[in-house]
């Protein structure tokens, strides 16, 4: 299977690569990341676990987390993309597959996050037959409610995900 290489004007979107290890450790350290999400790597033994589970998604499902790097630097600065974490949160979640986005604090408020969600949905929408994904987010996490309601999602019900409150969205 080929995977794809999404560019924007200012981003390259491709899945991640094992080099990419000690950068997917550095991301789940940031403190602007941790503010809002649970369960990062914590450890670099845990990043590569993860990367070996984005590898995992593209051979399995077709689709998965890309990695996102400034064009003008090669800088990876974050992560985007769809997954099946199966996160135990209930069928109204499980079954659909989850948006995800995470970006380093040093690019937060610049547009980044957008930009590159909706390059990966457009792609996603043009490759795929789902009609509909989900996302979690914490409720103190202002930013990706604004970005989730951006790019279509709407808030559906509750759910607790490892000891804390989270609001279940969906983008139909």
């Amino acid at each position: 299977m080929e995977h794809p290489l999404i560019e924007t004007d200012r981003l390259l979107l491709r899945p991640h690569v094992a080099d990419d290890a000690e950068a997917v450790y550095t991301l789940a350290r940031d403190q602007a990341v941790l503010q809002f999400i649970r369960g990062l790597p914590t450890t670099r033994e845990d990043a590569w676990h993860r990367l070996l589970r984005y590898a995992g998604h593209w051979s399995l499902l077709g689709f998965g987390m890309f990695a996102v790097l400034e064009r003008e630097t090669g800088c990876f600065i974050g992560e985007v993309g769809l997954a099946d974490f199966r996160r135990g949160l209930g069928s109204d979640f499980d079954s659909a597959p989850e948006a995800a986005w995470l970006f380093t604090g040093t690019v937060h408020g610049k547009g980044l996050a957008g930009e590159a969600m909706q390059a990966m949905f457009n792609w996603f929408d043009r490759e795929r037959r789902h009609s509909r994904c989900v996302c979690i987010i914490d409720p103190g996490n202002l930013s990706s409610v604004k970005l989730a309601t951006k790019l279509g999602f709407t808030r559906y019900g509750n759910g607790r995900y490892r000891d804390a409150a989270v609001e279940k969205y969906e983008r139909v």
